[in-house]
């Protein structure tokens, strides 16, 4: 049996196409893996920021249009950045154990958030976090940084920015982490929907690649990014908009899930925030996403779609 694997070309979807790889294949002795690279719109469109350039789809339309043409098996994805709807044919075959969730700041010379110059340079591609930012620390000048995540990092050694944000799951997998200057907390910053998680797309019809790739299912993981991505969805946002949501499951209770969602203004002064417990990931999503919408979510989001 043999498995061909769409990826990007950056060094991070590489390293999260070959752990997926390298785990199926220590499950699986007899089966053949190889990649087959394949450049996006993303990785093409680096002069402009990320909203401008939309949001849907951007880092994922050519791996999808390989995979219903059957020139490859999987693709795998950062969940984050895969659209919340499965194009028809498509399904996410398996969501392994999610690693960091955090956003991470970088600065060359030492500052954390609270410590940053006023009118400091922070270097973002996310208009979630450049908001959230901004809600904290006002007077702060957040700017767009696009690249793969070593060309960020070396922005922000170069001095470019006074800090930059990036995920911190990118930067662990490939051991760049040392570079970090703050761990930003939950209260602080809330991660993209789905942020930390990948996500393997099959054919819905490939019950072949469906059951070799169950054996990398994390139920937990699955539960809850879940319930971030229908908060997402109820919103009717995709990864271009201001919209942050983190679930968990709980370890004594494996059936309750614990979701906070938030939307907020580009400027970071109007933002909604909302809680909730619930026993099923879709129902729970829904529930808040409703609850953030008679809070005034949609008249936020009007604002930006409105640009």
């Amino acid at each position: 049996m043999k498995l061909t694997f769409a990826t990007r070309p950056s060094a991070l979807a590489r390293w999260q196409t070959q752990w997926v790889i390298n785990t199926l294949q220590n499950i699986h002795p007899n089966l053949e893996c190889e990649e087959k690279v394949i450049t996006t719109q993303g990785d093409k469109i680096l002069d402009k920021p990320l909203p401008e350039i939309g949001g849907k789809g951007l880092f994922t339309q050519e791996l999808e249009s390989e995979l219903l043409n059957g020139t490859v098996h999987c693709a795998v994805h950062s969940l984050k950045d895969l659209p919340v709807e499965n194009p028809a044919g498509l399904t996410i075959g398996c969501i392994p154990a999610r690693a960091e969730v955090r956003d991470a700041l970088i600065s060359r010379d030492g500052y954390i958030l609270a410590t940053l110059p006023n009118g400091a340079s922070v270097g973002t591609s996310s208009l979630r976090r450049a908001a959230q930012i901004l809600s904290l620390r006002p007077d702060i000048k957040t700017e767009s940084l696009r690249g793969n995540v070593d060309t960020r990092l070396r922005k922000a050694l170069d001095g470019q920015y006074d800090a930059i944000i990036l995920a911190g799951a990118g930067l662990t997998r490939l051991g760049l982490d040392s570079h970090v200057t703050e761990w930003l907390s939950l209260e602080v910053m809330l991660p993209a929907p789905g942020q930390g998680a990948l996500a393997v797309q099959c054919r819905t019809e490939d019950t072949t690649t469906l059951e070799l790739l169950s054996v990398l299912e994390d139920e937990a993981t699955r539960k809850a990014v879940t319930a971030e991505r229908v908060f997402l969805q109820g919103l009717g946002g995709g990864c271009a908009v201001p919209v942050a949501a983190f679930a968990e499951v709980n370890s004594q209770q494996s059936s309750i899930i614990s979701l906070t969602g938030l939307v907020i203004s580009e400027d970071g002064r109007k933002a909604v925030k909302v809680t909730g417990q619930g026993t099923n990931p879709i129902h729970l999503g829904n529930e808040l996403a409703q609850k953030a919408i008679q809070q005034g979510a949609n008249e936020i989001l009007k604002l930006i779609t409105a640009r």
